[in-house]
């Protein structure tokens, strides 16, 4: 089968299976004409990084309702941003979103650029954010290589080369079935059909659209691909947090340091995280130790942090961060690393 039939096959099958999302708009209000959100398309490909379709959801409705152009989120505050980011991880976005909606609103009259390499121009657009924002939002016929995507192609095409090795010859087969006409609709078909029908465990290989065409199902591997190259163990990390509250209910918190992980968030003061950290309390206290640790992985590393508890009195000076006063401290605000040592630290308090 051609390429151009295998586009045209797969977009058939987009027009009767196409998921509804919030931030999509369907093939059916595209042939009415409704073109897609620059901004909605931006904001969901940013949130969709490494995280599920299911958690981002809540989180883009929320994003769309309290800063609904680009121009809002430009003006927000770096604050309210990272905490309405809580618990979606991976907090560099968070630090990059704001960057570029302030780029697109100063610099581009707060429109985003309409080809693939001016949007490469932004701050936080890699290649594939690029490609997705170009095809989708402004159907410019640009390769769109995902996870779903590359397992896709490894299997139509049989590569037997493990990732990242892969990667060209995925993104070379990739562009070749991209079509002219109607790119955006292809590459979201291409990726619900890794999503929901071609799957990484027991592929629904009977309603798949290029069942026939299937390289690798021909020869009884599809389950096999895409291959991998062994990952490297993770290391782990230890460390100390400080959950300070006062008698008034204020906890003390701290802003970390822009640059690095969890950057910009607010959390609680502790020691550097590595091998054998040193304790680093921020005020003279009645630490306890609470008997219990808060396990948790991050991309590069695990982490096991140890929790000191202490309540303390009205007036007390801290050596770093500030307190929180009871009625303004969210707990939902702070990252997941963070939230797991509060509910550890008031089950140890109260």
């Amino acid at each position: 089968m051609r390429d151009e039939q295998l586009s045209r096959v797969l977009l058939d099958w987009y027009d009767r299976h196409a998921r509804v999302m919030p931030w999509r708009v369907g093939p059916a209000e595209r042939r009415e004409g409704v073109r897609p959100d620059p901004y909605a398309v931006w904001m969901s490909e940013v949130m969709l990084q490494q995280t599920t379709v299911a958690a981002v959801r809540d989180y883009f409705h929320r994003f769309m309702a309290r800063w609904p152009t680009v121009q809002a989120l430009a003006a927000a505050e770096d604050g309210d941003v990272m905490a309405e980011w809580a618990g979606l991880g991976y907090y560099a976005r968070a630090r990059n979103l704001l960057k570029c909606a302030r780029a697109v609103a100063s610099e581009h009259g707060g429109r985003f650029p309409g080809t693939r390499e001016g949007l490469l121009t932004l701050p936080g657009i890699g290649p594939y954010t690029a490609s997705a924002i170009a095809a989708i939002a402004f159907d410019e016929p640009a390769a769109v290589v995902d996870g779903n995507v590359e397992r896709v192609m490894a299997r139509l095409h049989l590569v037997e080369t493990p990732l990242p090795a892969a990667k060209p010859e995925l993104t070379e087969l990739t562009a070749r079935l991209t079509p002219s006409d109607r790119p955006g609709d292809y590459a979201q078909a291409v990726m619900d059909l890794g999503a929901t029908v071609c799957t990484p465990k027991s592929p629904a290989c009977g309603i798949c659209p290029w069942i026939e065409p299937c390289a690798a199902r021909a020869e009884g591997m599809q389950a096999t691909l895409p291959r991998k190259s062994p990952k490297k163990a993770k290391p782990t990390r230890l460390g100390y947090a400080y959950l300070a509250r006062r008698t008034d209910g204020a906890w003390l918190l701290e802003r970390r340091p822009d640059r690095g992980l969890l950057g910009g968030m607010l959390g609680w003061p502790g020691s550097e995280w590595n091998d054998d950290p040193a304790e680093a309390p921020p005020l003279d206290a009645k630490w306890r130790d609470v008997g219990a640790e808060v396990r948790h992985t991050f991309t590069h590393f695990h982490l096991r942090l140890a929790l000191r508890v202490a309540e303390v009195p009205e007036g007390i000076r801290a050596d770093r961060g500030a307190f929180v006063p009871r009625a303004e401290f969210r707990p939902a605000a702070l990252p997941t690393v963070m939230r797991k040592a509060h509910d550890l630290a008031v089950t140890a308090l109260d």
